[in-house]
């Protein structure tokens, strides 16, 4: 199992809490290797030139699957051409938050006063995938918003601790140890429905803002022509893995969403978030060469 991200992060604990599960049901060994470098581009080329024969696996992330390919002008490889998709194996919620110093106490206080003026509020983003989750809210709420961008969520979220910008989109797991020591205000998470981990805190919708939904991913992926039976194999050991009351209860911890859909899930969710992102993209000038 290829990962595109150094240890620690959330795909690699994605990768490694997966391959335990899955050595442990298919009876083979299943090594977790990072190849971490250029956006993502390393692990995607090495398991796109891989030999089909379901033993190099890929943890895509929705990053490197949906939203590059709105963005970048050119890419190395192509999402849906080069990979197989087998299974989206875990969602990471994403949550607006804001210091709790400002005067954004709901949603609708945040909207009205960016309303009032358009793109004087500023917000952190920690790399393309939050400015593109941010840009489609304000699209939708007929917002305008100041995009900062910093080089990772933690920075991120430092800098509205700090209050050095009033607001994120943050993931899940990197806001929610600090909205519960009462550091951050969460406003709205960005799921279709409440998550398990925060369940006070309202969908966007359910707070008063447009039907909006993102949800950031990972996804488990194999090197296009890989034979359908192992695809399918692979699709039930990640399904099972994701039935385990154990392996829910660690990605729980995590903040992270199980999923475990189907092969032909995963890769018609591709198609219609490249569809979607791009327009987003387009419409609010966010182009990387």
């Amino acid at each position: 199992m290829v990962v595109g991200f150094p240890p620690g992060g959330g795909n690699d604990v994605l990768a490694r809490l997966l391959a335990e599960r899955l050595q442990t049901q298919m009876g083979q060994p299943f090594v977790v290797e990072n190849r971490p470098g250029a956006n993502g581009f390393i692990a995607f080329d090495a398991v796109k030139r891989a030999k089909p024969d379901g033993y190099t696996l890929l943890i895509g992330p929705s990053s490197g699957m949906t939203v590059n390919p709105a963005v970048y002008k050119k890419l190395p490889y192509d999402p849906t051409a080069d990979f197989a998709p087998v299974s989206m194996i875990g969602g990471f919620p994403l949550l607006i938050v804001v210091n709790p110093s400002t005067p954004y106490h709901k949603l609708p206080d945040l909207m009205q006063a960016a309303r009032a003026k358009p793109g004087s509020i500023d917000y952190g983003s920690a790399a393309t995938s939050f400015q593109l989750a941010t840009e489609m809210f304000a699209q939708q709420a007929h917002l305008r918003f100041n995009h900062i961008p910093y080089k990772g969520s933690a920075q991120a979220v430092q800098a509205v601790l700090a209050n050095q910008v009033p607001m994120t989109f943050g993931d899940s797991a990197a806001v929610i140890p600090q909205i519960r020591a009462g550091k951050l205000r969460p406003l709205a998470v960005t799921t279709g429905k409440r998550i398990a981990s925060l369940p006070q805190v309202p969908t966007v919708a359910q707070a008063g803002g447009p039907d909006y939904q993102m949800l950031l991913w990972s996804g488990l992926f194999a090197p296009a022509g890989t034979p359908a039976p192992i695809v399918a194999a692979l699709q039930q050991g990640v399904q099972q893995a994701l039935h385990d009351p154990k392996m829910q209860a660690s990605l729980g911890k995590l903040g992270i969403e199980p999923i475990g859909s189907s092969a032909a899930e995963l890769a018609a969710t591709i198609k219609s978030q490249i569809a979607q992102y791009t327009k987003v993209a387009r419409q609010a000038n966010i182009s990387i060469q």
